[in-house]
């Protein structure tokens, strides 16, 4: 952090909570930048001549005397050509034992690119992900969040997607990783050769936890550089939305603010808002799409944060464990593209949108014959087929660990509807049948 002359130095704090210090001091603005005896510190809130700063590291033993620096500046970011492949911690410091990065400073968590410059979404992000590419076709500039138990592998999602999808940059923002994961990630990256293209802000549960909340914004800048300034596809992944809002939580309550839902601070919808607005589709080609995990608590949908996330973002991917063909899947009913229909169809084959939709149906059905069978009905020959197709469907098209192209996953789809049923049975038009069934032995 680069601090400037003329800092404003003040020796005297007036109260100290757990996370937060206070005192009387003049021309400070917000998000400003400042040490508390020698700790990291941020501006969060101004009321007349009275500062409230945020420590990083915690207030414990910190003296009412303790020396006060303002540096004059917002956290900052230099960006270039230099970040791709590289590690950072959440205030932009090289973790990999790399040189420090030579770049233009920029100031994080600026504004949203001007709504005037945007484009209606309309390129295709393939992931090989068949629960996605089929079902939940995401879109350049779309912002969609995984919805997932903690105990799901969720980041290993996140890896796989990134390692496979069709763009040229992808930026990592880990909140709250555990060491286990940060090497995982960083493992899998390397073992895919793909580093050139991926950037990497990382917090692990070692380090305080109110560092989180600068991740995001770090991301979100080296991903505007990019998109904005190189007109790159960008795309940008998020993973644990859940602990970063435990972290706003946890200074919220420690600057005594009255909590709102589930415990969480009043100011939950912006905060998030703010980072999911950052997702864009430009006029020149350069894109940000933004895909983030969001945990639940014991599945709860209806918690503050995944609330407030559904929301703001265009739909949700669903992560669920699949007891039939025990694989962890998107799950068909309750996932969400709210833009998939802008490329289906368009950018994919002329079948696309009958067999994604026939799929879902036929697994409905396979449901619906499991509830019986559990309710002690006589399952019909209709009901026995539906669930040979789900179990397959679940494994071959709807697992996490399917990685083939989407025609792939359309003509598996063909495979499976003419193995199980007629062409009646699937109610998709003759002119498709005609041209892409497949019969089998």
């Amino acid at each position: 952090m680069n601090k400037k002359a003329f800092q404003k130095i003040y020796t005297q704090l007036e109260a100290i909570t757990k996370a937060t210090v206070s005192l009387k001091a003049k021309g400070v603005s917000n998000d400003e930048l400042a040490t508390v005896d020698g700790r990291l510190a941020q501006v969060v809130k101004t009321k007349g001549d009275t500062v409230t700063l945020q420590i990083f590291g915690g207030t414990e033993a910190i003296p009412t005397d303790a020396e006060v620096v303002f540096l004059g500046s917002a956290p900052t970011l230099k960006v270039g050509d230099g970040l791709a492949g590289r590690f950072f911690n959440a205030y932009g410091e090289p973790i990999d034992g790399g040189p420090e990065i030579e770049g233009e400073e920029r100031e994080i968590g600026g504004p949203s690119v001007n709504p005037y410059k945007r484009k209606q979404p309309s390129q295709l992000i393939p992931t090989g992900i068949a629960g996605i590419d089929l079902n939940n076709t995401i879109v350049s500039g779309q912002k969609i969040p995984f919805f997932a138990d903690p105990d799901q592998p969720y980041n290993n999602v996140m890896a796989q997607v990134a390692l496979r999808a069709d763009v040229d940059k992808i930026i990592l923002g880990g909140m709250g990783l555990s060491n286990d994961d940060y090497l995982y990630f960083r493992h899998e990256f390397e073992r895919a050769g793909a580093l050139d293209k991926i950037i990497s802000f990382v917090n692990t549960t070692e380090q305080p936890p109110v560092e989180r909340l600068l991740i995001p914004d770090m991301a979100l800048t080296a991903a505007e550089y990019f998109a904005v300034d190189k007109n790159e596809k960008v795309l940008v992944l998020l993973t644990d939305m859940t602990l970063y809002a435990d972290a706003l939580s946890i200074v919220s309550n420690r600057m005594d603010q009255i909590p709102s839902k589930d415990s969480m601070p009043g100011s939950l919808y912006s905060d998030l808002a703010k980072i999911y607005e950052k997702a864009v589709q430009l006029p020149d080609g350069g894109s940000i799409t933004i895909i983030a995990v969001t945990t639940l608590n014991d599945g709860d949908i209806t918690h503050a944060i995944p609330d407030n996330t559904g929301y703001i973002t265009e739909g949700q991917l669903y992560l669920r464990a699949d007891p039939d063909s025990g694989k962890i899947i998107i799950d068909p009913f309750r996932s969400l593209s709210r833009l998939k229909q802008l490329v289906i169809g368009k950018q994919t084959r002329e079948d696309h949108n009958q067999v994604m939709n026939t799929g879902v149906r036929l697994y409905a059905d396979a449901q619906n014959a499991k509830t019986k069978l559990e309710n002690g009905f006589d399952l019909s020959d209709y009901d026995l087929r539906c669930l040979d197709f789900a179990k397959e469907y679940a494994t071959r098209l709807l697992a996490v660990d399917v990685n083939i192209s989407i025609d792939e996953m359309l003509d598996t789809a063909w495979e499976l509807f003419a193995r199980y049923f007629t062409k009646a049975e699937t109610g998709i038009k003759q002119s498709l049948t005609d041209k892409y069934w497949k019969e089998t032995k």
